[in-house]
């Protein structure tokens, strides 16, 4: 990379020209690969062709953002590319591990900024800085960034919380159109020229999401109310009115088709912004109902019809100028409009009322008809500003949260660009004062402090030349003698102010500035300013009066006389304080002019952007006519020159942008400790040499030491780690110096270290994560172990309750089963019993047996159920034994089986005998009920169970069988 170096070069001058020479065609001779550097930085050698030619081509290939170090660079497209603002896009930017390695993007400073809100790095607060051209897209931009933070910004955890979130990201999304209708207007350069600086602050809480919005304005350009430059368009919203209103809504206007109006100029050219529905639902969803929103285009009809009103000039000059006849008509409707009485708002503007003297004589002078016009445009003037700030309110009492509900914020600061026109006066100047301002703040932050720091640190630097813009504004603030210091000297002076005189003040007062200029050959007094971005001429006509800004009294007096709902809210009668509008006659404290307000709000806005990160986004026009595809090299050109693009890309590659505090760096990066090796130490380090310096003065600094060298020799392995295997660990330059109370770092330094102390938090994440599974494992394990105890004692208890309800069940049954066996003997017994004492009854008593023989009988008729059991029994007793007992139950004599035979008595039904007879007599069958209740239910007889006392009936085919 070629440097511009303090020194002396070995090289001549010659020779380093060749070189150049050759690096640059080198470098151009492969043009097709220039659209592929994402980073200006990387551009070698770096000069405003080779950068000027790398845009072109990369505008031309439609990639519109390009890095320049710690820029990002902003090419107008100047074509609608949904696309590339899509929330899918959005949401990659975010979920992205790192932002920095995808294409550049406006989403990649929105999603660094936030990401440095949530790592809270001081300082925490962060700030973004859109500056450029008038028509490079800066509010666009901005208007992006809103959208980006709308969708990032917003993870709320109930759903409740979620369409507050909602409603609130809404709500800062619809101030832009509303802020757009009223403070933007169609001028030379841009379609859509912010006429107003704003400083957007979105607030976030401690969850990093956003809770609200305030909103700070910076110089209305009211004079465009009444004044507008050829080919120029007046604010946007009375095109809007005029184009959008319904039938009903003109008549109560009264803006009839096709009228004319001398502040509506250009209303043939139609814009995008011409877009009057998407104002008024933005301005509903701000809390504006539609009966407030009609009283406010009423007051802009109003004010459009006063600019109708023309004076004829009068010959008498004790009388006052009469308004012509064709515009009689507009003083009766803009006195309907703004509720005022015609002939007091006539009077007002036609006579000027002087207090003179201490008894306060009042005396009434008649206008003449310059002054007349110069009392209207005043009075229109007066009701949009005081309107303008009344929306600004509205809108941050919509948007704007609780102090003790957000914590950080980040802000979004879009200014007017650098403007040079062929008639400036002091709108350019302030707008102008502005950009030196923020161009100062930018090289204060990244060139010059950077330079100053590192020397006081002891960095070993080689100094890069930058423009410095001290002197220009020197010549417009400095002290004690400035430009702005003898316009407000002009405005204290009880004088008449002269154009040429002013100017001779400024070029005889001011003549040893090298930033002033004068054109000796133009008739018109001016001066010359030379800027940063190129010399503007200005006219001091008219100067002292716009600084001057005055009211007359009777005017606010007038409108305070106003029935309409909003002017009486806008000019109360009985006001708190008492404005600057309204000074008393006899005092003499310093009027505050347009000048001293505006450096006063500037310097303000600059000590908040001095407490935060800044980030900045050069907004570039590719050409001046608006068509896409369209690169003008020349106008590129003179903006890359205009806001030191070259300078910031030679600082941004060869020096330490980020600076970290010993004391912040330790407690973020400790961690890295624990990557460190355990087998070098100290010496071996390749930072250690230009790390730490030798001595440390204060006993903190001496106990950080060793700590900031256990962090700088874990650098050698993260290098390492990321590098690729092609690259040598020697080629590479060390991207960290340790000063004496400072570490300064690159970017790709900080990345590196972010990756790093992301590896030890995923690693302390897995340990951590490995413990716990551990620890519930065993916690799982004793909780199954007593679980599985519970259980085996519960099933032993219910075992043991199952066993004892089982026990007790089968005493029960044993005991029943005791009783009916018992029931059962004695009804069988009982029954034995009868047959018995029937049968010896009826038994002849002549019939002699021997004692043996009756007690064989005897035997025989007591056992008798027992043959029969074994009779009907299958297994257990055997076959010749079984018929024994047959044959001595049926008193069969012994002889052989074969000559005897069992006579069975038919039934009527067949199937069943009985064997209970008397072998001499026929057999009989004995039928007797039985008092058991399943008695007569024979079931099928198990062959390996023996038959139930009660079982006295068997088949006939078994007795035949046996």
């Amino acid at each position: 990379m070629l440097q511009q170096v303090n020194g002396h070069n070995p090289r001549s001058d010659g020779q380093a020209r060749e070189y150049l020479r050759e690096d640059l065609q080198e470098f151009l001779d492969g043009e097709v690969l220039l659209y592929q550097l994402d980073d200006l930085t990387r551009v070698n050698p770096v000069t405003l062709e080779t950068v000027l030619r790398c845009l072109q081509a990369r505008y031309m290939a439609d990639r519109f953002y390009t890095n320049a170090g710690c820029t990002l660079v902003a090419l107008n497209p100047f074509k609608p590319i949904p696309q590339l603002y899509s929330p899918e896009l959005m949401r990659e930017y975010h979920a992205a591990p790192q932002p920095q390695k995808l294409k550049p993007h406006v989403f990649t400073v929105g999603e660094q900024t936030y990401r440095n809100v949530k790592s809270l790095i001081e300082p925490v607060n962060q700030s973004i800085v859109v500056s450029g051209e008038s028509g490079a897209g800066k509010t666009w931009t901005s208007r992006c960034l809103m959208k980006f933070y709308a969708v990032v910004a917003a993870s709320p955890a109930s759903w409740e919380t979620h369409k507050i979130a909602e409603r609130i990201e809404q709500r800062i999304l619809n101030s832009n159109p509303v802020m757009e209708a009223f403070g933007n207007a169609c001028t030379l350069r841009n379609n859509n020229s912010s006429r107003f600086g704003k400083f957007i602050q979105l607030q976030l809480n401690r969850a990093q999401q956003m809770t609200g919005a305030a909103v700070q304005t910076y110089l209305l350009e009211k004079t465009r109310v009444a004044c507008q430059a050829s080919s120029e368009r007046n604010f946007h919203i009375f095109y809007q009115i005029c184009k959008g209103a319904s039938e009903d809504e003109r008549l109560q206007w009264h803006l009839p088709e096709g009228a004319a109006f001398s502040w509506l100029p250009n209303p043939e050219r139609s814009l995008e912004e011409d877009c009057f529905e998407v104002t008024r639902e933005a301005m509903l969803h701000l809390g504006i109902d539609t009966p407030t929103q009609n009283n406010i285009f009423k007051v802009l009809a109003g004010l459009l019809h006063l600019g109708n009103i023309q004076f004829a000039a009068s010959e008498d000059e004790a009388q006052p100028c009469q308004p012509m006849d064709d515009a009689k008509c507009s003083v009766r409707t803009a006195s309907l409009l703004l509720g005022l009485p015609e002939d007091v708002l006539l009077e007002t503007v036609q006579i000027r009322t002087i207090r003179a003297g201490r008894q306060q004589q009042v005396f009434r002078k008649p206008c003449p008809r310059a002054e007349c016009d110069t009392r209207r445009d005043c009075l229109a003037k007066l009701i949009y500003a005081r309107l303008f700030d009344w929306l600004v309110s509205v809108i941050n009492s919509s948007i704007c949260a609780d102090t003790d509900s957000w914590t950080t914020f980040i802000g979004l600061l879009d200014v007017y660009g650098f403007e040079s026109f062929p008639d400036n006066s002091l709108e350019q100047l302030c707008i102008n004062y502005a950009n030196e301002k923020l161009q100062q703040h930018f090289v204060a932050h990244y060139l010059r402090a950077q330079q100053e720091e590192y020397a006081v640190e002891g960095l070993e630097w080689s100094f890069v030349n930058y423009q410095d813009n001290q002197a220009c504004l020197d010549l417009i603030e400095g002290s004690p003698i400035s430009i702005c210091s003898l316009i407000n000297e002009e405005c204290r002076l009880n004088r008449p102010s002269s154009a040429a005189q002013l100017q001779t003040r400024i070029e005889t007062a001011l003549a040893g500035s090298p930033c002033l200029g004068h054109n000796k050959l133009s008739r018109e007094p001016s001066f010359i300013v030379v800027h940063y971005a190129g010399p503007v001429r200005y006219h001091t006509a008219g100067l002292v009066e716009k600084n001057k800004d005055p009211v007359p009294p009777e005017l606010t007096r007038l409108l305070q006389q106003s029935q309409d709902p909003l002017l009486m809210g806008l000019f109360p009668t009985n006001p708190k304080e008492k404005t600057q509008e309204e000074p008393s006659g006899q005092s003499r404290n310093p009027v505050l002019t347009v000048v001293s307000k505006f450096k006063a709000s500037l310097e303000q806005l600059l000590q908040v952007l001095h407490s935060t990160t800044p980030h900045y986004i050069r907004c570039i026009k590719p050409n001046s006519q608006g068509q896409a595809q369209t690169f003008v090299q020349e106008e590129v050109l003179s903006q890359l020159e205009a806001c030191g693009l070259v300078e910031t890309i030679h600082i941004s590659a060869a020096g330490f942008p980020i600076r970290i505090s010993h004391q912040n760096f330790v407690e973020r990066y400790k961690l890295l400790r624990r990557l460190r090796p355990h087998t070098s130490s100290g010496p071996h380090s390749p930072y250690t040499a230009k790390g730490l310096p030798e001595w440390c003065p204060h006993s903190e600094e001496a106990m950080l030491e060793p700590l900031i060298q256990d962090i700088l020799h874990t650098l050698p392995v993260l290098t390492q780690a990321a590098a690729t295997p092609g690259d040598s660990a020697e080629a590479m330059p060390a991207p960290m110096h340790c000063g004496r109370t400072k570490v300064f770092i690159t970017d790709s330094m900080l990345e590196l270290l972010e990756c790093g102390r992301a590896q030890v938090l995923e690693q302390c994440a897995r340990c951590i994560q490995g413990g716990w599974r551990r620890h519930r494992h065993r916690e799982q394990a004793r909780q199954r172990r007593a679980a599985m105890l519970i259980q085996a004692a519960i099933r032993s208890w219910l075992t043991r309750k199952h066993i004892q309800r089982l026990h007790a069940a089968a005493t029960v049954i044993k005991h029943a089963w005791q009783k009916w066996r018992i029931r059962m003997a004695y009804l069988a017994a009982k029954e034995l019993d009868g047959v018995e004492e029937k049968h010896f009854s009826q038994a002849p008593c002549s019939l002699s047996t021997s004692p043996l023989q009756t007690r064989f009988l005897e035997a025989i008729i007591r056992l008798w159920p027992l043959g029969l059991v074994l009779a009907n029994t299958a297994m257990g007793v055997s076959s010749f034994q079984r018929k024994l007992v047959v044959w001595a139950c049926l008193h069969l004599p012994r002889g052989s089986p074969s000559s005897y035979s069992v006579q069975t008595a038919q039934q009527d039904q067949a199937g069943v005998t009985s064997i209970r007879a008397l072998p001499q007599g026929s057999i009989k069958f004995h039928c007797r009920k039985s008092p058991l209740r399943y008695a007569d239910i024979c079931p099928e007889p198990s062959p390996y169970s023996v038959t139930g006392f009660n079982q006295i009936l068997l088949e006939r085919h078994r007795l035949i069988h046996m």
